[in-house]
This record gives C-alpha cells, structure tokens and sequence, in this order.
C-alpha cells in the first residue's frame, strides 16, 4: 500500500496548483493524465482537490506523464523542464565512463563556443 506524502497546507496548496496548471499546459484532461500516468481516473481529481495527497510513487508517476520535476510540483524547484531534455541529459550522464564524459564535456563546450561566436557575429 503506497503511503501518503506528508505536506503541510502550504506544500498542499503548491502541489495542486502545479500539478493542474502543468496538466492543463500539455491539453489534458485529468482522466487522460492519469491513464498517462497509470493511476486509478479519479486519482488526478482527488490529489488536484487536495482530498489526498500522493504517495512518492504517485508522484513519479505524475512527473513523468508531465514532464516536469517532483521537486517543481512540490514547489521546491521554480522551473519545470528539468525532467525534459535538460533532465534527461543529466539522468543519463551517469550512466556513462569517465571517457566518455570527458568527451560530453568537450562536445558541449565546443557547441557553446560556437554559439557564443554566432552571437558576436550577429551582434
């Protein structure tokens, strides 16, 4: 059985805001997200009303079929799109050598020199 996350009032009122706005910028529906998301229908309802909270599972869940962090919808985090390409990227750094991120790291370094040399040539 999968145990409510504690929240205070605050939290509470931050998820649910969060939560829906994040469902309603993507065209959802909130029987949608939750089959997205593979939560019972009136899941969505229930956590967007405050009438329960979600566990961490259901939170995950939730990030996932959203795109966004947890820590955005629990207002710890000002920004959501750190679960996209950004968020992928370093979810998937760890998972490889030393070399190899070595080599990460000149590839984004170079692809930022080259940026910036496109700015002053525009400028």
């Amino acid at each position: 059985m999968d145990v409510e996350l504690a929240m205070n009032a605050e939290a509470t009122d931050i998820f649910r805001e969060r939560l829906k706005a994040a469902r309603e910028l993507r065209g959802l529906s909130q029987s949608q997200l939750a089959a997205k998301a593979d939560l019972p229908p009136s899941s969505v309802s229930h956590f967007e009303s405050g009438a329960r909270k979600p566990s961490f599972e259901n939170l995950k869940r939730l990030s996932a079929a959203l795109d966004v962090t947890t820590d955005y919808l629990l207002g710890r985090a000002d920004t959501p799109e750190a679960s996209g390409t950004v968020g992928r990227l370093h979810r998937d750094i760890h998972n490889l050598s030393h070399d190899d991120m070595k080599l990460a790291e000149d590839f984004v370094g170079m692809l930022l020199s080259r940026a910036n040399a496109d700015k002053k040539g525009r400028s």
